[in-house]
This record gives structure tokens, C-alpha cells and sequence, in this order.
């Protein structure tokens, strides 16, 4: 479903991301312009096959229990500190559960149960070359959630979890997009 073209598909999640508030943020609002655009023009906008100009991807931003900190990734391809997420795929029924089923699978975290977390970011980013993927664009939608404990682990797809609060962003090198998306979950009351 989500690699073929599916107009009504596309078109929901253009209203949500039509309806997302950047508060300012020339960059999300620039991100969001893009994912516009690739819904409205490309044929296959969620097929992680999809190279020109990218695809859809989506991410989850975890709040610790406590609402102090998010939960990081160390992403093993990137060797980054990163939020949790990846490629939607044909079993996620909600374009959130593409950023849902990351966090689970690359943190282990138990998160409280959302039918329809909110979205707190966007940002598109290039991703750089690798064997039979050329360079290409994320299209990636951020999603809030809270963590039911603060129990993470490592998992195959990551090389390390850690729970950062905003003392800690220099020191992970975080992107202003996840900073910004952090103060966005704590405005929304997340």
C-alpha cells in the first residue's frame, strides 16, 4: 500500500502536515514545503526505492517518564546520535506507526499508548550514498511519544540508546530540528 501511489494516503498525511505549526522555525516550515511537494509529485512517496528526490520517512521523539529528557539512538550507518526511525513499511496502518514500531525495534522502550501521537517536527536531510542506494532525501515526520518506564537497550539496529536532556544536546551534537522538535513536545504538554 504505502510504496504504490495512493492518493487518499498521500493526501492524509498532506493534511497533517499541512496542519503542523512550526512556531517560527524557517527550517521546518522549508521541510514541510518539501514534503509537500513530494507527496503531491511523486509516484511512489513512501517506497524507500523512491530516490528522486527521496522518500518519507518518520521518526519518534520519546519522552522520558519524567518529561526532562528524549531518547537518542546511536545510529550505526550514520555513527550519529539521532531520534529512533526509519522507512514506513506495507504493515504500519498510520503513518505514525512507521515511527512507533522504530523506537520499539531499535530502543526496546515500552511506550503509553497514543492513538494518534502528534506531530512536533519535520525536517528533510540528505542521506549519503551507499551501495545500491544513491544520495538521497529523507522526507522525515517526527512524532511524539512517552516512555512507560525508562528501561532502553541497545538493540541490532543501534549501537547505543541514552536518554538526553537539554544539558547534553552540544555533547551528542543533536541538530537544531531535534531541539526544536523537543521544546515544541514539551509546549504541546507531551
Amino acid at each position: 500500500m504505502w510504496a504504490e501511489v495512493n492518493l487518499p494516503v498521500a493526501r492524509d498525511v498532506a493534511q497533517l502536515v499541512s496542519a503542523f505549526r512550526n512556531e517560527g522555525d524557517s527550517s521546518a516550515a522549508k521541510s514541510a514545503e518539501l514534503v509537500l511537494q513530494l507527496l503531491e509529485y511523486a509516484d511512489a512517496p513512501f517506497s524507500r526505492d523512491h530516490f528522486t528526490p527521496g522518500h518519507i520517512t518518520c521518526t519518534g521523539l520519546v519522552l522520558h517518564p519524567e518529561r526532562d529528557a528524549f531518547l537518542l539512538v546511536l545510529h550505526r550507518r550514520l555513527d550519529r546520535w539521532l531520534l529512533p526511525g526509519g522507512h514506513v513499511e506495507e504493515k504500519d496502518a498510520e503513518i505514525w506507526d512507521t515511527a512507533r514500531r522504530e523506537v520499539v525495534e531499535e530502543t526496546g522502550a515500552s511506550l503509553i499508548a497514543d492513538p494518534a501521537p502528534s506531530l512536533v517536527g519535520i525536517d528533510v536531510h540528505g542521506i549519503p550514498p551507499k551501495r545500491r542506494e544513491p544520495y538521497h532525501l529523507h522526507h522525515d515526520l517526527i512524532y511524539l511519544f512517552r516512555a512507560a518506564s525508562d528501561e532502553v537497550v541497545p538493540t541490532e539496529e543501534a549501537r547505543d540508546v541514552a536518554w538526553c536532556d537539554p544539558a547534553g544536546w552540544n555533547a551528542y551534537g543533536l541538530p537544531l530540528s531535534i531541539q526544536l522538535s523537543f521544546r515544541r513536545a514539551l509546549s504541546m504538554g507531551g
